[in-house]
């Protein structure tokens, strides 16, 4: 039912969309027509999350913190556009995430994620958490680093509602990928922290790049808004 109500509301959404914003998509021949990748975006906005899978023909699922999920007159509504419930923090909580990502990417499907951990509240492009390198090692899949353009200004970061008329830009990168782990059964036996820092602070500069922003070698803070 869920993947049903996905397409449903995508049909019903995407000309809506189409007429209320100038949407522009560049490289869209760099997504896979099949098979499992990771989409790899920053977060500016909350219709981010709207405009990603507008763009792409296949389905889009996305890991989403929990609290969207608390009240019922909300969370049909996420779980129909493709949406997982995480809960965010470190520990046994970011082996969670990862788990449920995996179990994503398992199917063949497309993850969507945002490395930087949550939606900035400045005009850069932050540090990624090392979760996307780690995924791609372990599930031996390609990372494409997205670049969205226009939704901050679509729905401001504390705005309720989307502004309508402005134009969102969506620009896809070359595939990117970790080198497999040596044994997917037991892959962090041969882990390298440090490689798959180098990945993500590349995968990042080039999300900037796609952007249009600058990039900040620093986290970004935490908000509750977010």
């Amino acid at each position: 039912m869920g993947t049903v109500a996905y397409w449903v509301l995508k049909a019903v959404l995407t000309p809506v969309f189409l007429l209320l914003w100038r949407v522009k998509v560049e490289g869209r021949e760099n997504l896979p027509k099949s098979g499992p990748a990771i989409l790899a975006a920053n977060h500016q906005s909350f219709c981010d999350s709207f405009f990603l899978p507008l763009v792409v023909m296949r389905k889009v699922t996305f890991l989403a913190k929990a609290e969207y999920f608390d009240h019922l007159k909300t969370a049909w509504f996420f779980r129909s556009v493709g949406q997982i419930p995480i809960r965010r923090g470190g520990g046994a909580a970011s082996e969670r995430a990862i788990f449920t990502a995996r179990e994503v990417l398992d199917k063949g499907n497309l993850l969507g994620l945002y490395p930087e951990g949550t939606r900035s509240r400045d005009a850069l492009v932050h540090k990624g958490r090392t979760g996307v390198a780690r995924l791609s090692r372990e599930c031996g899949v390609v990372v494409i680093p997205v670049g969205i353009v226009g939704t901050e200004a679509v729905q401001p970061l504390d705005a309720k509602l989307m502004r309508p008329f402005h134009k969102v830009t969506v620009r896809f990168g070359k595939p990117m990928q970790m080198v497999p782990a040596a044994d997917p059964n037991d892959p962090l036996v041969d882990h390298d922290h440090a490689k798959c820092r180098s990945f993500t602070d590349h995968l990042m500069h080039e999300i900037a790049r796609l952007s249009e922003r600058e990039y900040l070698d620093e986290y970004v803070t935490k908000i509750s808004s977010s």
